[in-house]
């Protein structure tokens, strides 16, 4: 076999397998990929606070097919008879950087699509463009409104609290805390024992498969106050911790994005910590101001070998 020959099969062969991956293997009908400046699970919250807006913007259903830690994400969406399937990759770059792959495709012509996207601008290539640029949009938007400064390693010292234990959805724990903030401040006026300082969130078990959390509500008190018996507010020491430290500045509702931060950095130093964390409030919500004056010292307590 002459030497043009075989690089004529050997292309034929190449295109051919090309082609079996491209419309048998290959799943998404068109990909978008794109580097945005923030940890995964913010960009992995972002995806799904987004589609659950795109219900009442556009009509359209999103349901959960699957979802893996802060690095999957995989849904259909509906509407009429549109039928989309969405694959999200979520990978962290390095300290500040991640990147996002959304694979798209249309259960109902996904072949049309396959053939016409990389040659043609279709209105089904436009239409993805459009809305994928508008989730980025809005979550550049969101990425202004706080800041997260990786501190490393630190530790804290034991401090006595009076505390109310609760539980939420990690999206919701700022707004209970906040609901519950009358009840236990107005209990330690009521029994004259002062705070000394500034509140504390103890997060005891956070459920990341399930997004849900139990929590202390903590306010600092003399270590020698006398405790006064109540079926909801308890009296306890928070204990001394060595652990990673992150610098938050922005609304508490959303200081769950310095968690993110920290768990990737941790996972690119191959640190081990515990899936706990320590917030010091040391801003006043009720005060207003520029949010991102707002600071919270966040720590995650090194895990046991």
């Amino acid at each position: 076999m002459t030497l043009k020959k075989r690089i004529s099969v050997g292309s034929i062969g190449f295109i051919s397998l090309f082609l079996i991956w491209y419309f048998a293997v290959k799943e998404s009908d068109y990909c978008i990929s794109f580097k945005v400046k923030a940890a995964t699970g913010t960009v992995f919250q972002g995806i799904q606070e987004w589609t659950v807006a795109q219900l009442l913007k556009d009509g359209e259903k999103y349901t959960l097919i699957e979802k893996r830690d802060f690095e999957f994400i995989k849904q259909k969406m509906e509407k009429e008879n549109v039928q989309m399937e969405y694959v999200w990759d979520i990978t962290s770059i390095n300290d500040s950087i991640t990147k996002l792959s959304v694979g798209i495709k249309d259960l109902n012509q996904s072949w049309y699509n396959k053939i016409t996207v990389p040659f043609y601008n279709t209105d089904f290539k436009k239409e993805q463009i459009r809305k994928i640029t508008d989730f980025k949009k809005g979550l550049d938007d969101h990425l202004q409104k706080f800041k997260v400064v990786i501190d490393g390693e630190t530790s804290t010292k034991e401090v006595s609290v009076a505390y109310i234990s609760l539980e939420s959805v990690l999206q919701r724990k700022a707004q209970n805390m906040i609901a519950s903030d009358a009840l236990i401040t107005g209990f330690l006026y009521n029994n004259n024992i002062e705070i000394k300082g500034k509140p504390y969130l103890e997060i005891t078990n956070w459920d990341l498969e399930n997004e849900t959390l139990q929590f202390n509500y903590c306010f600092p008190v003399d270590k020698n106050t006398k405790v006064v018996f109540d079926e909801v507010i308890k009296f306890k020491s928070l204990p001394a911790l060595h652990g990673l430290k992150a610098t938050y500045y922005g609304n508490f509702r959303t200081s769950d994005r310095a968690w993110f931060a920290l768990l990737d950095y941790a996972k690119r130093k191959n640190i081990k910590i515990k899936h706990q964390v320590l917030e010091h409030f040391l801003a006043n919500p009720f005060n207003g101001g520029d949010e991102l004056q707002w600071k919270t010292e966040i720590m995650m307590p090194f895990a046991a070998d």
